[in-house]
């Protein structure tokens, strides 16, 4: 078979690639060694967040953003310091001069719309020249990571209408074809079909081989995630100690970075393989799909955060602020989870599950069923947070510390926690809750949240104290450690073109996406601001397929 331009893998990033090449004539074939069903790939299970900059949605909101004080924020938290950040920085700089620009009206053209309550992720906790945002911009779209997808899958779908675009399924590239260093095609294994459920893990039993030539090949594999040999293989020991033993997968099994090393054998480099983005609050999903499937809670400012022995973690270890410094402070105690204690207060107005599945009323993108899962459920929380209460392997809920405490040790199969030292923490929690002058610097950054009127109405709830019954049951929670993104990968120049160890351009070769450490082989640094997941793969998709063929 012979095209224009191959792009490998049908996520988030190929099928901008693709649509942006469709729009300019080009014919293109996309591959990828999952089903019709996976197509998307990780972006449909996503929230559907977006890091947008001076949006309408901040101003309506009172929150004055601006491209100085997003760089601001950007640049403290990737801390860039190898001498190959120089790529990843100009990425890093041309996102947020996008996010600050056209992003939102070339989305919103598209059709794209957003909840109108921004999100305030990865808050910081350290200084104003470290990480976190300094004002809330996560942007949540109506209808969550299919609701993303959604145009870029019109598009292509109408590109195929027209006899652009091909899709050739259950395709596994096991090479690049390269001829006098350019790349002229991919080869590899066809895979018998598989009809398994959406995200499940499928066959890897060959029915045949292909090959593919063309001008292009445009790698929008995805990352490593799924993938716990590769991610023991890149782990930084040296920052964060051992890899733990135990973890959850955020992401399918198909997403196994094979075809990074692919590429770096066929003459590309990947930098910054060692930077990680895992989350620290994830609970084993109840009714999984993919295997160690775990779901991450979206938590709010207020549970308490306390050790596998029940000591609580010092600040920036604060739910939603820094999840690397949480991480690095979990690993450090020699576990390898962490437990949240709450009220159901608290689990009514500010937990959040991470996923489209998790939360169908902005996937639906209908106010009558936000409105009836999240302002009009009583004291309930949302659905499928409530069924995670009911069902879920973590979770321990008693109306009384003691047995609360008892639920715990007898979750772990260790008593580790004593109830005296978790009590006299909490109640000295408690007493700092009614004063206005608290020393206590979460209860003072709780405070600081419901000054943002998005945090007040649904996100951060009124403080009150955790051992008065009134405000229970009370709820703990075991927390695993959960695979999600890598940062780094394949490097590329602003136009999405590979470079090699020289830093000399590869002729025909071109990433995006997380395979590409969402442009330039990693533009995150060392910390992910939120939101910028999917940016990452819709910009790097778009200049790939703008430039590419």
């Amino acid at each position: 078979m012979r095209t224009n331009v191959v792009v490998v893998g049908a996520g988030l990033s190929g099928l901008v690639t693709a649509a942006e090449l469709g729009d300019r004539g080009k014919k293109v074939v996309i591959v990828d060694q999952e089903g019709p069903q996976n197509l998307g790939g990780q972006a449909h299970w996503s929230l559907g967040g977006l890091f947008m900059v001076n949006t309408p949605e901040q101003r309506r909101l009172g929150i004055k953003d601006s491209l100085d004080l997003a760089t601001s924020d950007w640049m403290g938290s990737a801390q860039f310091d190898r001498p190959e950040d120089a790529f990843p920085r100009a990425w890093a700089q041309a996102y947020l001069d996008f996010a600050a620009g056209e992003m939102r009206p070339w989305l919103y053209d598209m059709g794209l719309r957003w909840f109108p309550v921004v999100g305030w992720a990865e808050r910081g906790g350290s200084d104003a020249m470290g990480h976190g945002n300094s004002v809330p911009r996560f942007h949540i779209t109506w209808g969550t990571g299919p609701g993303v997808l959604e145009p870029f899958i019109r598009r292509c779908h109408a590109h195929a209408d027209a006899g652009l675009l091909t899709y050739l399924y259950r395709h596994q590239v096991d090479r690049l074809e390269m001829q006098s260093g350019a790349a002229v095609g991919v080869s590899g294994t066809q895979l018998a079909p598989d009809d398994a459920q959406q995200g499940g893990a499928t066959n890897r039993t060959a029915i045949g081989e292909f090959r593919i030539d063309a001008d292009a090949v445009i790698v929008a594999s995805g990352g490593i995630g799924g993938n716990f040999d590769l991610i023991r293989k890149v782990w930084p020991t040296d920052r964060l100690g051992p890899a733990p033993d135990n973890m959850l997968s955020g992401v399918p099994a198909h997403v196994d970075g094979r075809m990074i090393d692919i590429t770096t054998d066929a003459g590309g480099h990947a930098i910054n393989r060692d930077r990680l983005w895992f989350y620290t609050e994830g609970v084993k999903n109840w009714d999984p799909i993919w295997p160690h499937h775990g779901i991450r809670i979206l938590p709010g400012p207020s549970s308490m955060w306390f050790d596998a022995r029940g000591n609580r973690f010092a600040p920036p270890a604060m739910p939603g602020f820094d999840t690397n410094g949480t991480f690095k402070a979990i690993l450090e105690t020699g576990f390898d989870y962490s437990w949240f204690v709450l009220t159901q207060k608290i689990i009514k107005k500010e937990f959040a599950l991470s996923g489209s599945e998790q939360n169908p009323d902005l996937t639906s993108a209908k106010w009558s069923k936000v409105l009836k899962e999240r302002i009009l459920s009583g004291k309930s929380a949302t659905g499928p947070v409530e069924a995670f209460k009911e069902h879920g392997a973590d979770f321990v809920v008693a109306d009384t510390l003691s047995d609360l405490v008892k639920g715990m040790n007898a979750l772990t199969g260790q008593a580790l926690v004593e109830a005296d030292h978790l009590r006299k923490q909490i109640e000295a929690r408690d007493a700092q809750v009614d004063n206005p002058f608290s020393k206590d610097p979460q209860i003072t950054a709780i405070q600081a949240a419901r000054h943002y009127l998005g945090d007040r109405l649904i996100r951060t709830a009124k403080p009150h104290r955790f051992l008065d019954p009134g405000n229970g049951p009370l709820i703990a929670v075991r927390l695993n450690l959960i695979t999600r993104k890598t940062l780094g990968g394949l490097q590329t120049n602003l136009d999405s073109r590979l470079v090699d160890a020289r830093g000399d351009r590869i002729a025909g070769l071109y990433a995006a996406g997380e395979a590409a450490g969402f442009g330039g082989g990693g533009y995150h640094g060392y910390n992910s601001l939120e939101g910028t997941f999917l940016g990452g793969c819709i910009f790097s998709g778009r200049a790939a397929g703008r430039n590419a063929g």
